[in-house]
């Protein structure tokens, strides 16, 4: 440590301009670092999802899960396997060991369900396999409700779902609350019979005119081009002139035994906002882009396509922001910086105090020195601004300046015994270098095992020791190489501070002492009133105890009401009861939205 620290003050320039430079790559890297809530984990469960419409909770267990229990359990890695059957589908749950490696396990999941795939019955949807990832996980819902139809709501929530997937942050924008449009085809049974028809071969018409041929390709000898058969319906009208019989010269359409209209599938579930009918879009933003940014532009991309609407829709529509993770974060961020300001002011009023201007701007400048040589590290490996990070960097908070303080008094006293200020930074640095470097290692000893805390707990916590150990390692190098060599060339004794040499000390200094010796002079009287202290907070705690709490909670900004009723509702009877609901919760004092 020494040869560096005189190798430092050798080549002092090129020391001030690496601070210089690393306080500018710093800042650069807090700017740009991405910023999201939670790590970016994968979480070591993968989910296979089938569905099938009409299919009982009993059938499913034979139908759906056995097959893909019986080639998903060959799957490499796998620590436990659980399955769900319930109305209309199955679900299976893997779980792998955490650290997994999740593109690895995704293929062999793929392969083993297409294995499984024909021993699924025919009607069953192709089987859906994800995988579960905090980044994933929606950063913002898009509300758009108000009393207009429901055709038009959807159209609304349709465009603005393309607008917002073409923003490159953007990976997906989730459509809920809406239903899936359908034809309905309303044949007659009294036309059907006077044309000597029947309906199923009215419905193997319809099924049989809506298929795409391919009819591949003609060489002329001089050219080739591809031959297209029309085969896929495009439109109501269509359907409606569709033949489905010749009786001489007559063509019987599909229109003439029946009625063509457009609707919906049958309701799961309702969504409303205050009452109005209400759609949402759950936005999940790529890995590793900037979460406030991102969230951002999903706004700005709302109000050009809400601008675009016709004034009667824009007064009618209410578009609001729900789960909007970007407030937590600048409330975070936010918080950082006034912890970092605030530690700076009040470590410079102690010192100021203590040892005078000078050295305390020498300390001043090494919290934010450490906090941004620490992002900068975290930002060329690869991590994000996430909540852990954000507690890492307010806990380091605290053990920043302890070094630096002590080289720079050190060195103030020398400087005041008649040294002059580069070998008396020179002489602090050496002299300081083992205990501080031992009392850094100490620190960091205490957060080093959380690096193998094992499980999932274990992947998110990590993200703290890496954040200190970052931080509190720029903290050594600026108080033994940095804030010395700065102090070479600013650092300067001030009267009336500090140690004055032939046992003359400060005035601060000399209260202090003054105070020290009465308390040694006096220890019964000390350990009388160290008692009464304790008996007062005791007695506090105990008549007061029910309104103390170290980690109180704060207000929450989302509420949740779970209703139960009998499990045999329909979809009606649940959305009348869930008006009931939402009518007594208007009533509420406070309540900003109510969503169902």
């Amino acid at each position: 440590m020494k040869a560096v620290i005189d190798l430092a003050f050798a080549k002092a320039r090129t020391t001030l301009s690496t601070l210089v430079l690393l306080l500018i790559a710093g800042t650069v890297a807090y700017v740009e670092i991405p910023k999201e809530a939670e790590p970016d984990i994968n979480i070591p469960m993968i989910i296979v999802r089938v569905m099938h419409e009409g299919i009982s909770p009993e059938d499913t267990e034979n139908l759906l899960i056995r097959p893909l229990e019986q080639e998903l359990r060959s799957v490499e890695g796998l620590k436990e396997m659980r399955a769900k059957g319930y109305e209309g589908g199955a679900n299976v749950v893997l779980q792998f060991e955490a650290g997994f490696d999740v593109d690895k396990a995704m293929t062999n999941v793929r392969d083993q369900v297409d294995i499984a795939k024909p021993n699924l019955p025919e009607n069953s949807d192709s089987p859906v396999i994800e995988e579960i990832n905090f980044s994933k996980f929606p950063i913002v819902v898009v509300t758009l409700s108000g009393p207009v139809p429901e055709r038009a709501l959807l159209r609304l929530g349709l465009d603005l779902k393309d607008r917002i997937e073409g923003l490159n942050p953007v990976l997906k924008a989730t459509l809920t609350g809406t239903r899936n449009e359908m034809v309905e085809i309303l044949i007659d049974p009294v036309k059907v019979e006077s044309y000597g028809l029947s309906p199923a071969q009215a419905i193997a018409n319809v099924r049989n005119s809506n298929r795409l041929v391919a009819a591949g390709k003609q060489d002329t000898g001089r050219g080739s081009f591809t031959l297209k058969v029309p085969g896929l319906i495009n439109s109501i009208d269509e359907i409606m002139q569709l033949p489905i019989a010749v009786q001489g010269d007559a063509v019987i359409v599909l229109s003439d035994i029946g009625e063509v209209r457009r609707s919906f599938i049958d309701p799961r579930s309702f969504a409303r906002i205050d009452g109005n009918p209400a759609v949402t879009l759950e936005v999940s933003k790529r890995t590793g882009e900037n979460l406030i940014s991102t969230v951002e532009l999903i706004k700005k991309a709302v109000q050009r396509d809400q601008a675009g609407w016709p004034q009667a829709v824009r007064d009618v529509i209410h578009i609001a922001y729900a789960q909007d993770k970007s407030k937590v974060i600048i409330e975070r961020l936010s918080t950082l910086e006034n912890s970092v300001i605030s530690a700076v002011l009040l470590v410079m009023i102690v010192v100021v105090a203590a040892l005078g201007w000078r050295s305390a701007t020498l300390v001043g400048v090494a919290i934010p020195g450490s906090f941004l040589t620490g992002v900068l590290v975290l930002h060329l490996m690869g991590l994000t601004m996430n909540i852990v990070v954000l507690f890492g960097l307010v806990l380091a908070v605290g053990m920043l300046v302890d070094g630096v303080i002590v080289v720079t008094e050190f060195a103030d006293r020398k400087m005041t015994e008649g040294m002059a200020r580069k070998p008396a930074y020179s002489l602090a640095a050496k002299r300081m270098a083992p205990p501080i470097v031992a009392s850094t290692l100490t620190t960091l000893a205490a957060f080093l095992p959380l690096l193998f805390w094992p499980g999932v707990v274990g992947e998110f916590m990590k993200y703290l020791p890496i954040t200190l150990i970052a931080t509190l390692s720029a903290s050594l190098l600026m108080a033994m190489i940095f804030i010395p060599t700065l102090g070479a060339y600013f650092g300067k004794p001030v009267a009336g501070f500090g140690d004055q040499g032939d046992g003359k000390h400060s005035a601060i200094t000399q209260a202090y002492l003054s105070i020290l010796d009465k308390a040694l002079n006096r220890p019964a009287t000390i350990l009388a009133g160290s008692v009464v202290a304790l008996a007062v907070v005791l007695f506090v705690y105990v008549k007061f105890g029910n309104g103390i709490e170290f980690f109180p909670n704060s207000e929450p900004s989302v509420a949740q009401l779970q209703v139960h009723a009998r499990g045999n509702m329909s979809i009606w009877e649940r959305d009348a009861l869930m008006r009931e609901v939402e009518t007594e919760a208007r009533k509420v004092e406070g309540i900003d939205m109510v969503y169902t």
